[in-house]
């Protein structure tokens, strides 16, 4: 199986790390940690492509179970202008590995109730599973958007087993409590707040270093 977690990691923190290592072990294989590209069409995110995925690298460089892939970067740089769609990405997972292979899209919680929203979103089940980090009591617990619901409906599994396949269900995966997030994490820093422990030490210190997200550097 190959497991793919994508995101903009703007900056990668340790609530990410954790559902990354939490799916390693859960589904006994590697986490591929790839960064999304610059949208072509609206402001930059609070660091630029090149400087979010050398965070990622810098977080799992002694991570055995964790590895970046800089796919989306590679294609936004061939094809200037022009959106970095999930579905383009896995067709691209595809052409490489084939039909047949399971290939599993990691996700949270929020991301899945959004899905809906998503380019081409009814046609991601056809190109892998999903894999869904969440909390005890999310709102995965609640009511599905009706359209989500609907469309999910007969894809749930609760064993990795049933991931054997290529594509085609969603399996909650459970996670432990984490309440950081990537907003909060550029807030801190943007006040001058303590926020060097939500994230790797490497990554503070590559923060500090180029002064990303308002954060002072010291002469």
């Amino acid at each position: 199986m190959l497991v793919f977690y994508g995101g903009t990691f703007d900056p990668v923190h340790n609530g990410h790390l954790a559902i990354a290592r939490g799916a390693a072990q859960e589904l006994q294989v590697p986490v591929r940690l790839m960064p999304a590209a610059d949208p072509p069409h609206r402001a930059l995110p609070g660091a630029n492509a090149e400087q979010r995925a050398r965070m990622l690298e810098l977080a799992a460089a002694d991570e055995a179970n964790l590895v970046v892939d800089r796919r989306e970067l590679r294609r936004a740089a061939q094809r200037p202008g022009v959106p970095s769609w999930t579905t383009d990405t896995l067709r691209e997972i595809r052409a490489e590995v084939g039909l047949s292979r399971s290939v599993a899209l990691l996700m949270g919680a929020d991301s899945l109730l959004g899905l809906n929203t998503w380019h081409e979103w009814e046609h991601l089940l056809d190109l892998a599973h999903i894999v869904v980090a969440e909390r005890p009591g999310s709102a995965l617990d609640g009511a599905l958007p009706p359209p989500l619901a609907a469309h999910l409906q007969g894809a749930w599994v609760t064993s990795v087993t049933a991931l054997s396949g290529a594509a085609g269900r969603v399996l909650r995966l459970r996670q432990p409590l984490h309440t950081e997030s990537a907003t909060a994490v550029r807030e801190l820093i943007a006040r001058g707040g303590n926020w060097q422990a939500l994230v790797p030490s490497e990554v503070a210190d590559y923060i500090q270093v180029h002064g990303l997200y308002g954060c002072h550097v010291s002469p």
